[in-house]
Order: structure tokens, then sequence, then C-alpha cells
């Protein structure tokens, strides 16, 4: 199974004094995925679609995925309002208790796509925190533990760890250790996928993989001990790709729109 990850879009209708235009960047990112991942299973955009929540955004965001070549599922992150994605997202699945979670099982994997905005209230910075609930938490372990022999992907928007950047990390999942003792229990999460932090970022936590992803729109640059989560660098944006395979997990990131990949295909040599 090949998926694209796009996470952090931060779409906005005060356009004014942008570093990055959020609806020309994704515009771009779609335009290299239909180009040259056109072959993916599916496409997952890890929250954090609206800046601030609101409609239009949801709308305009819409509106640019239309084109999107491969099939695709929604999440959220801190940044959006659950109750306007879902009026304008009613399609986007979502658990029995109204959040917006989701299992796509695919062969042998199975996709776990997890809600963890801790709104409402939005309530500021309170709903900037991730967080899962005991419904949330309850859900996790029923669709880690029905899972089969099949190997489990989580996607979340936040990191249920530290990532090493201390403003980031004040935001993270507040409930990391509860997450984990539920992964750890259930023994079959091959991977977990994440976004929030605007970094390109790998490693393991727990003894689990995984990968946390840049944005299309503005990326955290690299100070660590800075205490501000607003800091932005305009530096290039990226999706991931990631190959599930019989017996690996394949992760790649790429920061599209720095080379032209049809020129260097059409130049490449068959030497050895």
């Amino acid at each position: 199974m090949k998926i694209v990850v796009f996470t952090d879009l931060h779409y906005r209708t005060d356009g004014a004094d942008l570093l990055v235009d959020p609806d020309a960047s994704l515009a771009a990112g779609i335009e290299h995925v239909n180009k040259h991942q056109q072959d993916a299973d599916l496409v997952v955009f890890t929250g954090d679609i609206a800046h601030t929540g609101e409609e239009q955004s949801y709308l305009d965001f819409k509106s640019r995925i239309a084109s999107l070549t491969p099939p695709h599922a929604l999440m959220i992150g801190n940044h959006d309002k659950r109750e306007v994605f879902q009026q304008v997202f009613p399609e986007a699945p979502k658990d029995e208790n109204g959040f917006v979670q989701q299992i796509i099982d695919h062969d042998d994997c199975r996709l776990i796509l997890l809600d963890t905005l801790n709104a409402p209230p939005y309530d500021y910075p309170n709903f900037h925190f991730g967080n899962l609930c005991e419904h949330r938490l309850e859900w996790l372990r029923q669709a880690l533990s029905s899972a089969g022999e099949k190997r489990c992907i989580i996607f979340m928007h936040h990191p249920p760890h530290e990532t090493g950047f201390v403003s980031m990390d004040m935001i993270r999942l507040q409930n990391g250790p509860e997450f984990y003792e539920i992964v750890k229990a259930a023994g079959n999460v091959a991977h977990i996928v994440a976004g929030h932090v605007h970094r390109t970022i790998s490693g393991s936590h727990e003894g689990i993989p995984f990968s946390i992803f840049k944005s299309t729109t503005t990326q955290m640059p690299m100070l660590f001990d800075v205490m501000d989560f607003h800091l932005e660098t305009p530096e290039p944006p990226a999706y991931g790709i990631i190959d599930v395979r019989p017996q690996s997990v394949l992760v790649h990131t790429e920061d599209y729109g720095l080379s032209d990949l049809d020129d260097l295909r059409a130049n490449a040599s068959m030497q050895i």
C-alpha cells in the first residue's frame, strides 16, 4: 500500500502578509502527486486544514482537492473546528461519539485515523493541546484489538511524545503515556504518523517507529529551545510517502518543487 501524507495546510481567508500562500502551495503539491504519485492508494490529510476553522477556508480546500487523482481521507487538528468541518464535509467518517475517526483496512495493514482535537470549548490555549478522551482511547483500543493479523499504522495530528522543540512539545498530545500503554499492549502497531510540528522528524518512542512531516505552508525553524510556537520560516513544503511492504514500512519525504523530476527521468542513464 502506498500512502501520501499532507499535513498542516492552514487554509485561511485573511491572506494578507503571509509568507506562503496556502492554496498555491497545496495546488503545487496536488499537481506533483497527480504527476508523480498517481499510483498512491490513498492521500491522508492529517489535520490543521483551516487556520481558524472558518467555513470558507474549508470550502476553498474542498474545491482545491477536487482535482486530486488518488482517493483521500481527512483528519482534523488543533486549528480546526470539528463542527464546522463536519458541516462542510458531512460525508467524512466519524465514530459513534461524533469524533472524526475512521479505520481503513487494506490487505495486510489497517490504518487508524485519530481525532486528537481538545475542543470544544475552543478556549485559548487549551484547544491547541492534543487530547484523547476516554471515549477515543477506548475506540483506539478496540480498533487495535480487532485488527486480527493485520499490522496497524496510526495517523494522528499531535505527536504523542516529545520531539525536541520545546514550544511544540508544550502542546503535544497531553496523555501520551495512556496512548502508548494501549499501543504497547496491542503489540501490532508498525508505525505512527503525525503532523503539528511543521518539520520532518523521524525516530522511535517506546520502541515504535514514528514519522512527522513538514507543512505545505511555513516550517518551524530549527531552534529547539525557543518557547514560541508561532515561529515560521518559508522553507520548501513537502509531503510524505509511506510504502507498506510485506516485511517493512518505508517512509520518504518529498520537498516538492525543488527538482524537475520529468527532466531528470528523461535524462536518466540505465548504466550501473
